[in-house]
């Protein structure tokens, strides 16, 4: 049999979409970092990087699939052309090297991010209307698996919403939300939304997509739509403790996220608030996964369970 590659792998959701492979008996090999490690799981571990190509080819060598999930995942970063070129260029590269393999198809991992209005796979947005260096770099390497996909490479892509549970080991941006909230670190939110779905049901979406999925098509791999209020609430009811009551004009945490984010430059310390997270929750990001689940069988499950997995995993961590 051959192996599947599982690029970022040592992150959130590539963990658990090379979990969910191996527990059906599949080989995996999973590209990371000479650094970097993918704890609990046997998989075969290759050392490389996106943004070195020679490493790609070796990797993707003698595959079947081509899982790539690896991003540059910051909403700040004091170099932004980092992110361009783990993103933008580590994904053309990545895809060269999975064409050049003869892989039988790829999954490639967007964002919901790059989804636009209405929030379905038939919004649509423009590079002029995307802000910051994170969008930005995954709404132009999406364009790039559009058009290897155009080019009769088999891409297929999922944008994910905003996942939540176990095994969230850096945390991500939207973890980190559960972290704040269990340490009392969040005495105040904003008017914003988010759609919430578990982790496990998003690798469950990665393996539908690679089987069932169109090439050339996205899907969005999401479940409930929720205010960051209601998130606050339900993460109170799961903890019993109390959830902040104290709402924020946009205008106050925008001030914050200029104040915050220049500091950041001159410091080099990430900020507390990033402004380009701020800019992100002016918009609820609330979308609709009906295309997954009708063309992919996708059923996520309620997003209370992801929360309850999110606080399991951060309490027993800490």
């Amino acid at each position: 049999m051959k192996p599947v590659l599982v690029t970022g792998a040592s992150g959130f959701v590539g963990w658990h979409v090379a979990r969910l492979l191996l527990e059906r008996g599949i080989r995996v090999r999973a590209l990371v970092r000479h650094t970097s490690r993918v704890p609990e799981l046997p998989v075969e571990r290759v050392a490389g990087d996106l943004r070195d190509p020679e490493s790609l080819a070796r990797a993707a060598a003698g595959c079947s699939v081509v899982y790539h999930i690896a991003a540059d995942y910051r909403l700040w970063s004091k170099k932004p052309a980092d992110l361009y070129r783990s993103n933008v260029d580590g994904t053309r590269n990545m895809l060269h090297a999975a064409q050049a393999a003869g892989v039988e198809r790829v999954v490639y991992t967007s964002t919901v991010g790059c989804i636009g209005i209405p929030g379905d796979e038939n919004g649509k947005l423009s590079l002029e209307g995307v802000s910051g260096a994170y969008k930005r770099s995954k709404f132009m390497a999406e364009q790039i698996a559009l058009e290897f996909a155009a080019k009769g490479l088999p891409v297929v892509i999922v944008n994910p919403t905003a996942p939540m549970g176990d095994h969230d080991f850096k945390p991500t941006p939207t973890g980190q939300v559960v972290v704040d909230f269990l340490k009392g670190a969040m005495p105040a939110f904003i008017d914003t939304g988010l759609n919430i779905v578990n982790v496990r049901d998003v690798a469950a979406g990665h393996l539908l997509a690679c089987e069932h999925g169109r090439v050339g098509e996205r899907y969005i791999l999401g479940s409930e739509n929720m205010t960051l209020g209601g998130i606050l609430k339900e993460l109170a009811a799961l903890t019993g403790r109390k959830a902040p009551t104290i709402e924020l004009p946009y205008f106050v945490a925008w001030t914050a996220g200029v104040i915050t984010t220049s500091w950041a430059h001159l410091t080099g310390t990430p900020p507390r608030a990033p402004l380009e997270a701020v800019r992100m929750a002016r918009k609820k990001m609330w979308v609709s996964h009906a295309k997954a689940a009708s063309e992919l069988g996708f059923k996520p499950g309620p997003a209370r369970e992801a929360l309850a997995d999110a606080v399991r995993w951060f309490q027993k961590a800490a």
